[in-house]
């Protein structure tokens, strides 16, 4: 699978766009560049059977977050609070942002 170029990072609020979650807000916990996917807080939850590791122990059903392609997720600007595409430029000190492309600020962590 081709390695695409990702624009988004941890700890960015993004919406989701697609699929059975459509229209939800979360933040990014994960993200795996490789496959293109994020793991994002209480969005696509499925849930894992899991055996006892020894005889104390009891088998469980456990909810957890299954990845979301990146193309079904939007990032949400902190300075305008709306969906939008995102850009990179980079400053005079050669350091690369990514920016808001309906406000134009940058949406760098602080």
């Amino acid at each position: 699978m081709a390695k695409g170029r990702n624009y988004l990072k941890a700890d960015d609020q993004v919406e989701v766009i697609a699929g059975k979650d459509k229209g939800r807000v979360g933040k990014i916990l994960k993200i795996f560049p490789a496959e293109n996917k994020a793991t994002v807080e209480r969005i696509n939850m499925i849930k894992r059977h899991t055996k006892p590791r020894d005889a104390s122990q009891q088998g469980q059903i456990v909810e957890r977050e299954a990845p979301i392609h990146v193309s079904n997720l939007q990032l949400i600007c902190p300075e305008c609070a709306q969906t939008g595409r995102v850009g990179r430029k980079v400053l005079e000190d050669g350091t690369k942002v990514r920016f808001c492309k309906k406000c134009g600020e940058s949406i760098e962590s602080k």
